[in-house]
């Protein structure tokens, strides 16, 4: 952990600080001439069109999609990242011009798919990378691959920070280009049986919520109290099956502080006359001992079978592993990352806003991390559309996925 030393930190700050002088003292004596950049190139340059990048585009769309946050929120999340734009990349650039148009038609299908609230994102480049498919003038199958590869890059380079977003599009590669052109007499054929795997891939994501819904009803029992975390899809589902197949339960919702995603979930609940009550983050270890069971989804579930979710996910796992209380994970099989985390720092970074409510001064640091790792000791079953599994179970499912 050399690089988290002070005296790694305080010799990086005298290196930087000889730098910019070192810098500014060579721009007075040559100024440099003002970058130009044509539009069409500046628009292939960066397809995400996230107007702070710092800012995970996930928590945008949830934004725009729930308005669970005041009108202000963005404004503050840019205020308190800026200066801070380490680590942000920009996507590769393909030099050849009529690639521009693929970049754009691709990143605008995503976007079209996106605006649809109840559509996961990963789900929506399902269907963009479909329709790429389908638009495509190739006239070889390793000319379609490679505009297929194209696609697929371009649409996880729009938010490197999501990781069902570059699971889905990995999976669908995998899924899609198993088949063998050898297999048909011409490329038309070929081609056709290609789209029809990418359909059929997109049905099976489609439903994937509604197969874990159907699944995890045998856990739910009469009188139980449910603690769930965050704003999933997934889980709302889950509890909706319940209360549709007229099963009694309670639910606590944390209140998901800074994003308030629980006020949307206990909002939700209340429509459907489930008792709910809102339990602030801080109050989880307080009220586990009602508790009968954790809900939770997921952003991705890795290697080890542990997940990465919301912030706070760590925290209610361990409380509830202690006091024996079950965690279930509802994921769709399109959130199973090739990833390996060995710690809560070993994740490329995704931020958020934080809104305290009075203002802070500049020299208090601020945690602006959104989610955290919880290893798979501290969870008891996954629920997922390839059904339920352990833990344990995790790696040879991403095996049989990836293979």
């Amino acid at each position: 952990m050399w690089w988290r030393s002070p005296s790694f930190i305080l010799d990086k700050q005298q290196q930087e600080k000889l730098e910019r002088e070192q810098t500014l003292q060579y721009d007075d004596v040559f100024p440099p001439p003002p970058p130009s950049i044509p539009m069409s190139e500046a628009s292939l340059q960066n397809p995400n069109p996230n107007p702070n990048p710092n800012i995970s585009a996930y928590y945008q769309t949830r934004a725009a999609h729930f308005g669970v946050v005041t009108s202000d929120w963005l404004a503050q999340a840019q205020a308190a990242v800026s200066g801070d734009s380490s680590g942000v990349s920009t996507p590769p650039v393909d030099d050849h011009s009529g690639d521009a148009g693929k970049v754009q038609s691709v990143i605008d299908e995503f976007n079209s798919w996106r605006k649809q609230p109840d559509l996961a994102e990963a789900v929506a480049a399902i269907r963009a990378l479909a329709s790429v498919i389908r638009s495509s003038k190739a006239t070889t199958m390793m000319e379609l691959e490679i505009e297929l590869k194209k696609a697929s890059d371009t649409l996880k380079s729009w938010d490197t920070t999501s990781i069902s977003l570059t699971a889905a599009c990995d999976l669908f590669m995998r899924y899609v280009t198993r088949t063998s052109a050898l297999e048909y007499e011409d490329f038309n054929s070929a081609k056709s049986r290609l789209i029809e795997r990418a359909e059929k891939f997109g049905e099976i994501s489609y439903k994937a919520r509604k197969i874990i819904a159907m699944l995890s009803q045998d856990f739910i029992f009469d009188g139980c109290t449910i603690l769930v975390h965050g704003f999933s899809r997934v889980v709302l589902e889950v509890l909706k099956t319940a209360a549709q197949n007229k099963k009694m339960f309670r639910v606590f919702c944390t209140e998901g502080r800074p994003d308030r995603t629980g006020l949307r979930f206990s909002n939700e609940m209340a429509k459907l006359d489930v008792p709910v009550k809102l339990v602030i983050d801080s109050a989880v270890a307080y009220s586990m001992d009602e508790v009968d069971m954790v809900f939770v989804g997921a952003d991705g579930v890795v290697e080890s079978g542990g997940i990465i979710n919301m912030m706070g996910t760590y925290q209610i796992g361990l409380v509830a592993h202690s006091m024996n209380k079950p965690v279930y994970v509802a994921a769709e099989s399109y959130k199973f990352a090739r990833l390996y985390p060995l710690d809560q720092k070993d994740m490329a970074p995704a931020l958020r806003p934080i809104d305290f409510g009075v203002p802070i001064p500049s020299k208090v640091e601020i945690e602006k991390s959104a989610r955290d790792y919880t290893p798979p000791q501290y969870l008891t079953l996954l629920f997922t559309d390839l059904g339920v599994l352990t833990p344990s179970v995790v790696s040879d499912e991403l095996i049989q996925l990836y293979l």
